[in-house]
């Protein structure tokens, strides 16, 4: 069993906060998201949209912008919320090329690699 550190559990009031407001604003973007894709895509059904921003998401935004809340202090949402796509796109895509070098199945680059990129985030925003 893996026993989290006290660290974790005792983050300042602010910071928590500050993480709470965050992610009312990635679920108010993950909502507008889901009405421009609908209204975009209007002969798809709702549930082939929402799988369709949620992958996005699950890929793309969350690790980029996890590993951008680092400088929480010194970037708005908004320019971590755009570098942190980027960012995404970028390590999503050169991990996963050389993970398909080392011979692991591309069935598993979705789950894995965002996982492990977000982790790694969450990490190193809590050694800060």
């Amino acid at each position: 069993m893996i026993v989290l550190s006290n660290k974790l559990f005792n983050l300042p009031k602010e910071k928590l906060n500050k993480i709470k407001k965050e992610l009312i604003y990635l679920l108010i973007v993950f909502i507008v998201a889901i009405i421009i894709f609908k209204v975009v895509f209007y002969n798809e059904g709702l549930f082939n949209v929402l799988k369709t921003i949620a992958s996005l998401f699950w890929l793309f935004l969350l690790p980029g912008y996890s590993l951008m809340f680092y400088w929480e202090e010194k970037l708005d949402f908004l320019e971590r919320f755009i570098i942190g796509i980027v960012l995404g796109i970028a390590l999503v895509g050169i991990f996963s090329y050389h993970l398909g070098l080392i011979g692991l199945n591309i069935k598993l680059h979705t789950i894995v690699l965002p996982l492990i990129i977000i982790i790694s985030g969450i990490i190193i925003n809590f050694r800060k």
